[in-house]
C-alpha cells in the first residue's frame, strides 16, 4: 500500500500537540532555519568554507547551491494554473492598487526570497510595475488592511476552483489544524501577523505602493 508523507499524513498517524502561539508563529517563518532545509544548507556551507580550506565563503556556497531551488517546478505549475482560474472572471483587479487591468503579474505576497512558498494563497495579481516596485519587500500591514476584501476574493476563487489543493496549503501555511468558523478571517489575521513579525522582529523592509 502506497503512502503519501505529508502533514496530513502524519498528524492522522501520530497525533498532534502545542506550543504557546509566539512559538508557533516564530516557527511558521523561522522553521527551516532551525531544524529543516534552511539549516542542513548553512551546515552544508559551513563544511564547505572548511573543505575549501576557508577559499570560500559560506555567502558563496549558499548562491551556488540556492540557484535552482527545488520549487522551480512548483511555480511554473502555479502561475499557468492561476492565469487559467483568473481567465474565467473576465475581470482582474491588482491586488495592491485594486484598479482592473489588462496586463498582470503574479505576485507573492510574502517574497520567495524570504519564504520559499509558491502556494495559491501566496500568489496574487499584480500590475507590473507595482510588482517590480515591491520586488522583496513585504507589504505594509496598513495596504494589507486596506486590501483585505480584495485578497480574501481571490482566496475565495482559487478556493472554489481547487479546493483540495488550496485549502491544505492554507491549513498547513496559515491556520493550522485547530481552526473553526470562517477560515478566511482567520487566515488573514494570521497573514498579517506573519507580515508584522517579518518587518518588526525580522527587520525586512515594508512596502507601500508609490
Amino acid at each position: 500500500m502506497h503512502f503519501q508523507i505529508d502533514a496530513e499524513f502524519l498528524i492522522q498517524t501520530f497525533g498532534t500537540f502545542s506550543i504557546p502561539l509566539a512559538k508557533f508563529q516564530a516557527f511558521q517563518v523561522l522553521g527551516s532555519f532551525i531544524n529543516g532545509q534552511d539549516a542542513i544548507l548553512f551546515k552544508w556551507a559551513e563544511f564547505s568554507v572548511q573543505a575549501s580550506s576557508k577559499s570560500l565563503t559560506v555567502n558563496q556556497v549558499l548562491d551556488e547551491v540556492l540557484k535552482s531551488p527545488i520549487t522551480t517546478r512548483e511555480i511554473s505549475e502555479s502561475k499557468p494554473l492561476y492565469q487559467t482560474i483568473l481567465q474565467t472572471e473576465g475581470k482582474v483587479y491588482c491586488v495592491w492598487s485594486g484598479k482592473q487591468v489588462n496586463r498582470y503579474d503574479i505576485d507573492r505576497i510574502i517574497p520567495f526570497s524570504i519564504w520559499k512558498n509558491n502556494d495559491l494563497w501566496n500568489l496574487l495579481p499584480a500590475q507590473p510595475e507595482l510588482n517590480n516596485q515591491k520586488r522583496d519587500k513585504v507589504p505594509a500591514i496598513d495596504l494589507i488592511d486596506q486590501q483585505q476584501e480584495l485578497i480574501t476574493h481571490y482566496w475565495k476563487i482559487l478556493s472554489a476552483a481547487r479546493q483540495q489543493r488550496f485549502q491544505k496549503e492554507l491549513q498547513i501555511a496559515l491556520l493550522g489544524y485547530s481552526q473553526s468558523g470562517d477560515w478566511q478571517q482567520q487566515a488573514f489575521n494570521q497573514l498579517k501577523e506573519s507580515c508584522a513579525y517579518l518587518i518588526n522582529v525580522r527587520g525586512f523592509d515594508s512596502w507601500l505602493p508609490r
